[in-house]
């Protein structure tokens, strides 16, 4: 399919739609070089003011998978445990803890992750600061998935497209559709996906491209506004089963103090917290909450399960030191 941007902005102009595969040629066109950066600006801009469809944002998806590099893994289910971002909270690294709990709970994680973008420390940077070297070579990650019962994928290796507007989107200075992707474009195409969004809006919008992507999800979100669970108040589920707002005494845990979740003002700063964490040394706020997200991305993989036996599967990893073994085996391998 040629894609002619003049008829798509004139589209645009129109506020009509495009098709999933139209959007998909349209990134396939921007990694070829064939747009203009001031076409490619409007474009984005024009679908950031009239607010992107659900097959929009999937063809977008589908080009960035296309065009990126494949992490073909061998496992019969794994999870990808990611947040949105954006939430401008600045939590501790409670998903990446959750990873590993999950892991150490002996069931398989395979995360795609970066660096920050609005908050100190991101999981790329984390884990970077343990010495560990990003890699997108298959084997090395079957090892790790293997033996660790995780691998780790930085998005920068597998996603090439990025590459190509991450320019435009810094000049832009507003969020635009590919700030939707990053949890979407995992290249290992995980069956099962734990997802912390920062509002209701973003929750109905993934819970659609669920949906029609057919994986098991668990879509979660505090009502206070933290991309996850973070028993600050109520927060609300939803997921291929069930939609519930949960309190923090259903999982038979503590209303946590949001002061206590903050993740530091530096990158050293973070790592101690996330290894308190692993090591049994780290508040109880900290501890809980990551018990939290990690017994939803248990009961995400393990669905027969109800969400207390999935906190005590989850507390057991953590108080045994599993999810410390397995994120010191982790290092080992990928160092």
């Amino acid at each position: 399919m040629a894609i002619i941007m003049k008829d798509i902005l004139a589209r645009m102009l129109s506020h009509l739609e495009f098709t999933r595969e139209e959007t998909k040629e349209i990134l396939i066109s921007i990694t070829k070089e064939e747009i203009p950066n001031e076409q490619i600006t409007a474009f984005l801009t024009g679908l950031q003011m009239r607010g992107i469809t659900i097959d929009e944002l999937l063809g977008f998806r589908d080009g960035i998978l296309e065009t990126g590099i494949p992490a073909v893994l061998d496992a019969d289910k794994y999870i990808d445990i990611v947040g949105t971002g954006g939430d401008q909270k600045n939590t501790f690294n409670i998903s990446t803890c959750a990873c590993f709990v999950v892991a150490g709970a002996g069931y398989k994680v395979v995360k795609h992750g970066n660096y920050a973008a609005t908050s100190v420390s991101g999981a790329s940077n984390v884990i970077e600061e343990h010495g560990v070297k990003f890699t997108n070579d298959r084997d090395k990650l079957q090892r790790s998935l293997d033996e660790a019962n995780i691998a780790y994928l930085h998005a920068p290796l597998f996603a090439r497209a990025m590459k190509f507007v991450a320019p435009i989107r810094k000049a832009l200075q507003f969020p635009t559709c590919f700030n939707l992707l990053g949890p979407i474009v995992n290249p290992s195409l995980p069956k099962c996906q734990l997802l912390g969004v920062a509002n209701l809006n973003q929750m109905r919008l993934y819970n659609a491209v669920y949906q029609k992507l057919g994986i098991d999800y668990c879509i979660e979100t505090s009502i206070d506004g933290y991309d996850e669970i973070s028993l600050t108040g109520d927060f609300k589920i939803t997921n291929n089963r069930y939609e519930k707002i949960f309190k923090p005494s259903d999982l038979k845990l503590n209303i946590a103090d949001a002061k206590n979740l903050e993740g530091g003002a530096t990158k050293e700063e973070a790592v101690k917290l996330f290894d308190a964490v692993l090591e049994g040394s780290s508040k109880i706020d900290h501890k809980e909450v990551v018990l939290a997200n990690s017994a939803f991305a248990i009961q995400t993989l393990d669905p027969q399960k109800d969400i207390l036996e999935c906190v005590a599967i989850a507390r057991e990893s953590l108080e045994s030191k599993k999810a410390l073994a397995a994120f010191k085996k982790f290092i080992e391998l990928n160092s």
